[in-house]
């Protein structure tokens, strides 16, 4: 008994994608191997040998100076509202209406619709 098997378009192109990405991460393990191989070279000898970075110190660089920064950003965005006396609190966040910028002057409930066929009034038009 034979079987004979065909190959659809879509069973060639998938095959292709598969075999085109495994070499591509062929390569870029490869292409990374040969970029990382130098970086077991020695130090060269005329160079210094710096001291041991203290770890209090690299957890200030690190941490603190960006937290603080963060702060520092917070204070001048909300000192002006505060020194105005605003509510901040989450809860006043619904006080605000919606606003239509450039809009009319009613609200979107009350839009006039078109009048007849030449009107300009109510909303998107498409003409060829």
């Amino acid at each position: 008994m034979v079987t004979v098997m065909t190959s659809t378009f879509s069973d060639r192109v998938v095959r292709r994608a598969v075999r085109a990405t495994s070499v591509g991460a062929l390569l870029a393990l490869a292409g990374a191997g040969a970029v990382m191989a130098p970086a077991g070279a020695n130090t060269p000898e005329g160079w210094s040998n710096p001291p041991a970075v203290d770890p209090v110190h690299a957890l200030v660089i690190l941490l603190a100076a960006p937290v603080g920064l963060f702060l520092l950003i917070a204070l001048v965005v909300y000192l002006p509202a505060l020194a105005r006396g605003e509510n901040l609190s989450p809860s006043s966040a619904g006080a605000f209406e919606i606003e239509w910028f450039g809009g009319p002057s009613k609200s979107h409930e009350e839009l006039a619709a078109p009048d007849n066929d030449e009107s300009q009034s109510g909303g998107a038009s498409g003409r060829w």
